[in-house]
């Protein structure tokens, strides 16, 4: 059965993490099938100096997770799209609703969560071939990479981030996010996914915004219920406040 939901991520993104969580829960309950692709943030910022304008942990964590999405895309050429899905669902539990890693950059100026020590297990936990994270040196899968980034922005526009989300594709609307940053419970999802895709489904219909963020409410970022006040442009270190 063809999806009817296309939905474009990078990994270490915990917005795209924790709107993916609402995607599984509507198509479980609306019966939507739902085929992951590809965006990656290093790609996107491919432009950017981040040693000038960012914490090197940044950088570093924009590039593990075009290391991940290279396995990822290793994985679905070896055994199909569904092993993106297992993957995903499981670099996301380990990633964002797991205690965070105690550094965030190893000796090496690396993210560990882009290492053959984390992506291991995570492999076996999945159910694929651990020699899969082979594939997070493999720069030759970028290019298709690339391309799947390419098309998530054509559906869009420019200047966005992840997730998008393509609704019955080739020809159903396409938008970034919705940037959530709590999981709704189920009556809220399916309410939730009928205003978004009302509002992208009226050609009129250009953007809805505020700039004003709570960290995403995951345990891999010391974030639980009630335990979290606004962040401001929390991508770019800025403060995070407690109620």
């Amino acid at each position: 059965m063809a999806a009817d939901i296309h939905f474009y991520f990078d990994p270490v993104c915990p917005f795209a993490w924790m709107t993916s969580k609402w995607v599984r829960m509507v198509g479980d309950l609306r019966d939507h099938k739902v085929e992951w692709r590809f965006i990656s943030l290093r790609q996107l910022n491919a432009h950017i100096d981040y040693a000038s304008h960012f914490p090197p942990e940044y950088e570093a964590g924009h590039t593990a997770g075009l290391r991940l999405l290279r396995v990822a895309a290793q994985a679905r050429a070896d055994h199909g799209p569904e092993a993106v899905d297992r993957l995903y669902a499981t670099l996301g539990k380990h990633i964002f609703d797991s205690p965070p890693l105690p550094d965030p950059i190893d000796d090496e100026g690396r993210d560990p969560r882009g290492t053959p020590s984390f992506l291991t297990p995570v492999l076996t936990e999945s159910g694929l071939p651990t020699m899969l994270a082979e594939a997070l040196d493999n720069d030759s899968l970028d290019p298709e990479i690339q391309a799947s980034t390419d098309e998530a922005l054509s559906l869009t526009g420019k200047d966005v981030g992840t997730p998008i989300i393509h609704f019955e594709p080739p020809d159903g609307v396409a938008f970034f996010g919705p940037v959530i940053s709590r999981l709704p419970n189920e009556d809220e999802a399916v309410a939730l996914w009928e205003h978004v895709v009302g509002l992208a489904r009226f050609a009129g219909f250009a953007e809805l915004k505020r700039s004003l963020r709570e960290l995403p409410q995951l345990r891999g970022l010391g974030v639980y219920e009630g335990d979290v006040g606004v962040v401001e442009d929390w991508h770019g270190g800025s403060r995070r406040t407690k109620k």
